[in-house]
């Protein structure tokens, strides 16, 4: 195995989204791309007739067999890309107009014939946008003082509920701070702002966090290829070929899982997706370290907490501490786009956010999934994919939230690391920075 060496100048994101092959119906002939390399590590399974390998063992040895360029492609006939010099509200409007998280960036200064490593300069996505933003809009209001800010806002929030300055419209707010209704004010006019209209996406590159990208060869294995997406916390991987100019595919953790669900009946995955989810030491968070928001707090504050702690998204709970919705870093799309007599979005609380994003758009994502530590990982497997989620919440018999389960959570479940497995794979990777705001 050998890792591609990229060059040290940007950073990449680690969220791309891409359009997957339709689901085949359970019952139905296994006739589809991803049934295939199910039937593929069942036949690797049978013929591993070594009884003192254990489970995770055989498991390994499978993936370990299969190259990277069997996977289903997992984009249509042209992959959608974003040139350097485009502008960040040209790039929101192709990620909403595409219904996709993110996107290669185009070098537009490389030459025709150039190799995809001088290709590309970095991935852009939903979440690096708006980190970006949140860190420009925090700066702003850092410098604003307490008499400004009552005047932009026309509303002061303390610790009660809101109170008109009357010197500017009065917005709807949930129980804000000075600090924070600041923050909010300056994300809001982010979005029509010259800076969002005239910032090309080459200028925010620092939000990339590879350089451009961490990639795979087609003749890497999927063995490889979970252990990136899981242990390694990629959420997408560019599968390239030494010399070529362009991206032969883009394999996603929602990727990998659809592929699990139509794995469904075949014994290897059988014995291993019957198991219960805390025979598997799911979920692998703690319920104390579970980053969420109450319905009554600003929407806002989901997205600084996502940006503060590195998470994708948030339960947002009511009263009693029962999880009623989830908000996830790429909902900030509703924010980005919304029109000017819309732009109280920044104001609304996060169940108002919820319901708005609802009518608007028809997000039905937004409503929260649960399980119990007691159903099968097949279960889950088969709920995300069906549902198109990132991520399932563990409740305990009281509907209280008992943990989190994402598709990361999944693939580090299914292959471990052997020891010295990546060698001098990551060799002239530079990691992410410890200043870095993604």
């Amino acid at each position: 195995m050998q890792g591609i060496r990229t060059k040290p100048e940007q950073r990449e994101g680690d969220d791309v989204s891409s359009a997957f092959a339709a689901e085949t119906p359970l019952g139905s002939a296994r006739w589809s791309p991803e049934a295939e390399i199910g039937m593929r590590v069942e036949d690797i399974w049978d013929s591993l007739g070594q009884p003192q390998l254990s489970q995770s063992d055989k498991l390994n040895s499978c993936f370990d067999a299969i190259p990277v360029s069997s996977f289903p492609q997992t984009f249509g006939s042209q992959l959608v890309d974003i040139p350097s010099d485009a502008t960040l509200a040209e790039a929101v409007d192709i990620l909403s107009r595409n219904r996709i998280n993110g996107a290669p960036v185009r070098n537009m200064e490389a030459p025709e014939d150039s190799s995809w490593i001088d290709r590309y300069i970095g991935i852009v996505e939903f979440a690096g946008i708006a980190v970006w933003l949140l860190h420009q809009s925090e700066a702003s209001a850092a410098a604003l003082g307490a008499d400004e800010l009552a005047a932009k806002l026309g509303t002061v929030t303390l610790d009660g509920p809101a109170v008109s300055t009357g010197s500017a419209k009065e917005h709807k707010t949930g129980p804000l701070t000075e600090a924070e209704g600041a923050v909010a004010e300056a994300f809001g006019s982010l979005p029509s702002s010259e800076l969002f209209r005239k910032t090309k996406v080459k200028d925010i590159s620092g939000s990339f966090r590879w350089a451009p990208f961490l990639a795979l060869q087609s003749s890497d294995t999927f063995l490889t290829m979970l252990l990136l997406l899981s242990k390694y916390r990629m959420k997408s991987l560019p599968v390239v070929d030494i010399g070529e100019g362009t991206i032969s595919n883009i394999i996603t953790q929602a990727a990998v899982v659809h592929m699990l669900s139509e794995c469904v009946g075949l014994s290897w995955f059988e014995d291993w997706g019957t198991k219960t989810l805390s025979e598997l030491g799911l979920p692998m968070m703690k319920t104390s370290r579970l980053v969420k928001v109450r319905e009554d707090e600003s929407a806002l504050k989901a997205f600084r907490h996502m940006r503060k702690r590195g998470v994708g998204g948030v339960p947002v709970v009511d009263g009693t501490d029962k999880p009623v919705g989830s908000i996830m870093i790429k909902d900030v799309k509703h924010l980005l786009t919304a029109s000017e007599s819309n732009r109280d979005y920044r104001m609304l609380t996060a169940k108002e956010f919820i319901a708005n994003a609802r009518q608007s758009s028809g997000e039905k994502q937004m409503s929260i999934i649960t399980c119990t530590r007691e159903d099968t990982v097949k279960d889950i497997i088969l709920r995300l994919d069906t549902e198109k989620r990132q991520r399932i919440y563990v409740v305990d018999g009281e509907g209280n939230l008992d943990g989190l389960i994402t598709l990361r959570d999944i693939i580090a479940k299914l292959v471990y690391e052997p020891p010295g497995y990546f060698g001098d794979f990551f060799n002239g990777v530079i990691p992410m920075p410890q200043n870095s705001r993604v």
